[in-house]
């Protein structure tokens, strides 16, 4: 999935392109800025959102637009340097960022569609 969108009120996804449990890739503007994120709904429906960037060296977490590792536990697998991710808060378990947090951007879900959260 991937779309080019423009800032807060903007509909990231349907809550029908978001199977639970799964991972995507979009483009969106965010703060005025163009930037990578990433999408997770979880297996209850909830929806998270991140840039899709490891605090460990900047790079984008995917290993291909839009696809991700996973390790067995479902966490989120840099591809690059094997950083990995607690899909439930954005923490890094494991690897050379340990301790470090994804850059979460709020989002709002309604209308059985995901949104750019506005200011709270």
């Amino acid at each position: 999935m991937s779309s080019s969108l423009n800032g807060e009120g903007a509909v990231l996804a349907t809550l029908d392109a978001l199977p639970p449990d799964s991972l995507h890739a979009l483009d969106a503007c965010v703060d005025g800025e163009p930037e990578s994120l990433i999408l997770y709904r979880d297996a209850a429906g909830g929806v998270r959102a991140w840039f899709n960037v490891c605090p460990h060296a900047g790079r984008r977490l995917d290993w291909a637009p839009g696809k991700f590792l996973r390790d067995k536990q479902g966490r989120l697998i840099c591809a690059a340097h094997g950083a990995t991710f607690d899909l439930a808060g954005g923490g890094c378990v494991a690897g050379p960022c340990r301790g470090d947090c994804l850059r979460e951007v709020a989002v709002d879900v309604r209308d059985a569609a995901v949104y750019v959260a506005g200011p709270r």
